[in-house]
């Protein structure tokens, strides 16, 4: 279903074009609204009660298991996707010899972990190149079947950060099974924005930024962990993560056990009284729109905004391994000069190597795309 513009529900200026939700997604009027509520309440902590520490995080935990089909004791709640991702890599062995499997030019948080383990344990890392046609699938799965190929980890994104490209995860996953492979992704930049059944792609684990597609406030993350992995090690020893951690005059009782599931891999203060409940409002809205909903209405937008470009002498990546949200454009060497004529024109996208990549939300609205137009024409 197409969804109307949701512009009212953001305070954007009428000058300004947001295509770079793939960036960072400004916060709802009402998510701003809770944000200064719950800032308030942290000048009163005497208002704050050992009962409040957990609530607001198990809302967070049960809005992402209901969006991915997952339980909410598979859902840790953490700052950063490095910080997952850091986690994946002190739970996941590197066998001597194997490797690890990423893709050309990925986002650099599902990278340097790798990279110091692979070196740490003699293997290396594999880059996949990225095809001319930007069919990643049809290229993992080949890198995947390469005669005599041994990897222990594959570390990928579903769509590539600077092109918008698709990546079939279920097809890549059951190659991973296939061969003993982790499977671990950064779903920062399609989570929230296009559906994503995380049950039916199995990955070992999976990390949520929340600050783009998912609508949250910055340094607020979740992580899927699978059953198969809750029993390992957490990258720090947060006391609430510990069993009957709830019973405060009782906390020097030390615990050996770990709350259930997920929760072991739970970043210390995970209950954040200004951040979390302004991300629970962020997930609200979305499950509200649906995210199904979201896709459909995101792709009519960039097939508009792709036509646009391509009159302009722009093109995009090809329809079929494109993602229904995000929008490379190849400009080449002019990236740098465009950029800043959009920005002149009040149009904010991003340059990443030599694509433009454009992000719009349902903010986005007939002037905007009109603003678009006008401004790719005058360059």
């Amino acid at each position: 279903m197409i969804l109307p513009s949701q512009r009212h529900l953001f305070d954007i200026p009428r000058d300004v074009c947001y295509l770079n939700a793939a960036y960072m997604t400004p916060l709802t009027k009402a998510q701003q609204e809770i944000g200064a509520v719950s800032a308030a309440q942290n000048g009163r902590p005497w208002e704050v009660f050992p009962e409040d520490f957990n609530p607001t995080s198990d809302k967070i935990r049960n809005h992402a298991a209901s969006m991915f089909n997952v339980r909410a004791d598979d859902i840790a709640i953490i700052p950063s996707v490095s910080y997952g991702i850091a986690t994946a890599g002190k739970n996941l062995i590197i066998e001597a010899g194997s490797n690890v499997l990423v893709i050309e030019d990925q986002f650099p948080s599902n990278i340097y972990e790798w990279q110091e383990n692979a070196k740490a344990a003699g293997g290396a890392i594999v880059t996949v190149p990225t095809p001319e046609d930007h069919d990643w699938t049809s290229a993992i799965l080949e890198a995947l079947d390469h005669p005599g190929a041994a990897y222990s980890i594959v570390a990928l994104p579903q769509v590539h950060w600077s092109s918008g490209a698709l990546i079939d995860l279920v097809k890549v996953s059951k190659a991973c099974r296939k061969l003993g492979a982790a499977l671990v992704l950064d779903l920062t930049q399609s989570a929230g924005a296009m559906p994503t059944d995380i049950a039916e792609i199995d990955p070992d684990f999976a990390v949520f930024g929340t600050y783009k597609w998912l609508m949250g406030p910055y340094s607020l993350c979740f992580m899927y962990v699978a059953p198969r992995q809750q029993e390992g090690q957490p990258l720090e020893q947060n006391w609430l993560a510990r069993k009957d951690s709830e019973d405060f005059a009782g906390l020097v009782n030390y615990q050996d056990s770990y709350q259930p599931g997920a929760r072991r891999f739970d970043m210390g203060e995970r209950s954040n009284f200004i951040l979390s409940p302004i991300c629970v409002e962020g997930l609200r809205q979305l499950q509200e729109w649906g995210v199904g909903n979201i896709a459909d209405t995101l792709q009519a937008i960039n097939t508009r905004l792709c036509e646009t470009a391509a009159e302009c002498g722009f093109n995009a990546v090809p329809d079929q391994f494109r993602s229904p949200h995000m929008l490379g454009l190849y400009v080449g060497s002019k990236g740098r000069d465009l950029l800043a004529s959009l920005k002149d024109a009040g149009v904010f996208a991003s340059l990443r190597g030599e694509m433009l990549r454009v992000a719009p939300h349902l903010w986005i609205d007939d002037h905007d795309m009109d603003v678009f137009e006008v401004a790719m024409r005058s360059v």
